[in-house]
């Protein structure tokens, strides 16, 4: 009998055949050596099973059938992988031990536990815990297999999180659908977040913006010149802000106060997953999804970088030695200039800063391996960069300032002056050849305040606290308050990691990691979701919330359920399957919960009222301000009950798909039917004599008589948009719509109308 390796994925089985077992025989679907047999999952080869598996009449989603609470739940295999289990089911009946070898986290210990659930797998097992694949790793790895049963408590703690997710959006998408008559997804992370938005963009309508004014002064001490901020309760009348400028203007001033600090600034923390997702966003405008695939593709295809699905932002001891040999493996490279000037003494066991092992839990942070990148695309490139320069600091000082605070005094009015002067730029210089970020506004001010930031300058700075000065000018500057600004995929990660909460902190955001909304693994999945049901749009790197987004909310929330909305509840979930992960909760008490939670989320929706179906329709307003920018299309809307594809935990939402029409021409493709609510009407067929009506499709709009031969189609995606409901019915009743902002054939935007060019075919014109 041979040892049974199941990775989770093709490449990572290959990988460890060819560190223990080299001379392996390939049999496609499997290698087999002298010892091993190493096959793999394909991701997710098995799931829970859809409603209809416990009762025939769940086929049809009808309110007064809710709750579905399934006593055990059953699994079900992926039908397009089943041969791969299969495979995987001969190969156990030939092995009598199992070595779980798929990803080192809760959804990799899920992957195995469902397929040994599903098989009836009863050998003994152990578990490959390692955090990259090179061979060397991998090797050390399997010299020190844990046993299985150590991992137990994570197991349960996975299983806890998929049948909650499908409890609540099973019953939560079923309820709201049935009762609107509109496909509506639910879901225990995506909900909270939709609602971050959701009040996010209220926030800024209702803003009103309020005219201030700012007084600068400008100083001067023999050669010297400095500017100063004046000191006072706000200035909300320009009058007043002039005259105070012209009392000072020109007039002797004195320093009553110079204060002069030396500080330093310190590397910023290794990545974690959901920090290298909001950099390379910020940086790249890189989605968390594609962050998250060439990160994964870095780890698993290149394997020049560790396991990064981690929240950790810290090193254990035992990674030391690794981070000094990476170092060595970076000389000759791009990065070699900056190797030969890092101090490998100050990356140790004792440097708290980067070494500390009570903030380690399943992975450290992201790190280079002393693999050489080879074979990168530009963008596996971009983020290997963000990931090695991040490494690379650690081995650099800090940065080194003075920092001058001067308040100078003129008629009796104060004007204070920060200057930041570097005295040795540290770690800076491993970015030093990148464009300068603006800097961040000091902790409790807001936009309108960042007249008053330090000014940083590389030249020595210094004043005579007793020598004469004098205002040689003085400037109003008028501003106005700005409200808080969109979320962009960066900035609605960070509000994730912290269940919406504003923190600065970082020791504080640590704290929270443990319960903020959904994982680092698991984040992105639920953005794109939120994509493909159509509740949010992209307008640039600022994600907008639709009305049917909007509507949602709102529904859910007048249903008198908020809880499900609600950030602060949802966190307090992941942080009860956190302590289920680590045996200080009990899983059993934790689905009790959610039962009662999802059963009184049917009993709330059963008696609310039905929404018009008009209140999911209408355009997402712009979230450009004075015309900057041009929105991108947004992204192709899903039915409530769709799954993103590839993902390894989804949200549990409502994943039953009601019956489709097979589409037998682009009409048909157009008009398929959408859910059981029944394909959505938009208006009467324009085609002459035609008779019938368009129907909202999966690819777009069209007519109910294309099995007669009516070849009439309005695709969504039109010159660079996706088309809305509202802005179809204007071109099947009035034959155009308003001014858009569209893309031209040549790739280049413009502005004009489209125009119904032709009432048989549904082509579409643009007319300036």
């Amino acid at each position: 009998m041979k040892t049974l390796i199941i990775a989770e994925k093709p490449d990572m089985g290959r990988n460890i055949a060819a560190a223990i077992e080299p001379k392996a025989k390939n049999y496609r679907s499997y290698l087999e050596g002298e010892q091993y047999i190493i096959t793999w999952a394909i991701g997710h080869l098995i799931g829970l099973a859809e409603p209809e598996a416990y009762d025939n009449k769940y086929k049809k989603w009808n309110i007064n059938d809710l709750p579905i609470i399934p006593e055990e739940f059953k699994l079900l295999p992926n039908a397009r992988t089943m041969d791969q289990l299969k495979v995987i089911g001969e190969l156990a009946k030939r092995s009598d031990l199992l070595v779980n070898s798929c990803d080192a986290g809760r959804e990799g210990q899920h992957i195995f536990s469902l397929i040994q659930r599903y098989l009836e797998l009863n050998q003994p097992v152990k578990r490959l815990w390692i955090s990259d694949l090179t061979p060397e790793t991998i090797r050390k790895g399997f010299q020190e297999l844990k046993d299985g049963s150590e991992y137990e408590n994570l197991t349960k703690a996975a299983r806890a999180r998929s049948e909650a997710d499908w409890l609540i959006g099973m019953n939560g998408s079923r309820a709201f659908t049935t009762k609107h008559n509109v496909l509506l997804s639910v879901g225990r992370v995506q909900t909270p977040v939709l609602a971050l938005i959701y009040d996010r963009q209220k926030t800024i309508e209702a803003f009103s913006s309020l005219k201030f004014f700012e007084v600068e002064g400008h100083f001067t001490q023999n050669e010297l010149t400095y500017k100063g901020m004046w000191q006072g309760d706000r200035l909300t009348e320009g009058a007043k802000a002039e005259a105070l400028a012209a009392k000072v203007k020109g007039k002797p001033a004195r320093i009553v106060l110079y204060e002069v600090k030396e500080t330093k600034e310190y590397p910023n923390k290794l990545y974690d997953l959901t920090l290298l997702q909001r950099e390379a966003n910020g940086k790249y405008a890189f989605s968390a999804k594609k962050t998250l695939d060439i990160a994964q593709a870095l780890y698993e295809k290149h394997k020049v970088i560790s396991y990064p699905r981690t929240n950790s932002n810290y090193v254990t001891e035992q990674n030391i030695p690794e981070m000094h040999k990476t170092l060595s493996a970076l000389q000759g490279t791009q990065y070699d200039d900056w190797v030969k000037g890092a101090n490998r003494n100050l990356v140790h066991k004792g440097n708290k800063f980067i070494c500390n092992p009570s903030k380690v839990e399943d992975h450290h942070a992201i790190l280079p391996t002393n693999r050489k990148a080879n074979g990168l695309s530009a963008d596996e490139a971009k983020l290997y960069d963000l990931i090695v320069r991040r490494f690379l600091s650690q081995f650099y000082p800090a940065a080194e300032y003075k920092v001058h605070t001067v308040m100078t005094e003129v008629e009796d009015e104060k004007f204070k002056t920060t200057v930041k002067e570097l005295l040795n730029l540290g770690w800076k210089v491993i970015y030093a050849d990148q464009k300068k970020d603006k800097s961040k506004p000091a902790k409790g001010k807001g936009k309108e305040d960042e007249e008053e930031e330090e000014l940083e300058v590389n030249e020595p700075f210094s004043v005579q606290a007793e020598g004469e000065v004098i205002c040689s000018d003085a400037v109003v500057k008028e501003k106005d308050t700005q409200p808080p600004k969109a979320y962009t995929e960066g900035t609605l990660l960070k509000a994730m990691e912290s269940a919406g909460k504003q923190i600065e902190e970082e020791e504080l955001r640590d704290a929270m990691k443990d319960s903020g909304l959904g994982t680092p693994a698991t984040r992105a999945v639920t953005i794109e979701r939120l994509k493909n049901v159509g509740y949010v749009e992209m307008q640039g790197k600022k994600i907008a919330i639709t009305q049917k987004g909007r509507t949602a909310v709102e529904l859910i929330r007048g249903a008198g359920v908020e809880l499900l909305t609600s950030p602060e509840m949802t966190g307090q979930w992941e942080r009860r399957l956190n302590e289920i992960a680590r045996g200080t909760a009990a899983d059993g008490q934790f689905m009790e919960n959610v039962k009662r939670f999802a059963s009184m989320i049917v009993d709330k929706v059963r008696v609310q009222s039905r929404a018009a179906k008009t209140s999911f329709e209408g355009d997402t307003p712009s979230l450009n301000s004075g015309g900057k920018g041009r929105s991108s299309a947004a992204a192709p809307r899903k039915s409530a009950g769709s799954k993103a594809a590839g993902s390894k935990a989804g949200d549990g939402q409502a994943t039953a798909r009601p019956a489709a029409a097979k589409p037998r021409s682009a009409a048909s493709a157009a008009a398929g039917k959408s859910g059981d609510a029944g394909p959505k009407v938009i208006g009467s067929c324009p085609r002459p004599g035609c008779g019938g009506m368009i129907f909202m499709g999966r690819k777009g709009y069209g007519c109910s008589h294309y099995k007669e031969g009516c070849a009439f189609v309005i695709w969504k995606e039109n010159h660079g948009r996706t088309l809305t409901d509202t802005q179809v019915k204007a071109l099947i009743e009035k034959g155009r719509t308003g001014k858009l902002k569209l893309t031209g054939e040549d790739g280049a935007p413009l502005e004009g109308k489209l125009v119904l060019q032709n009432m048989d075919t549904g082509q579409l014109a643009v007319e300036s």
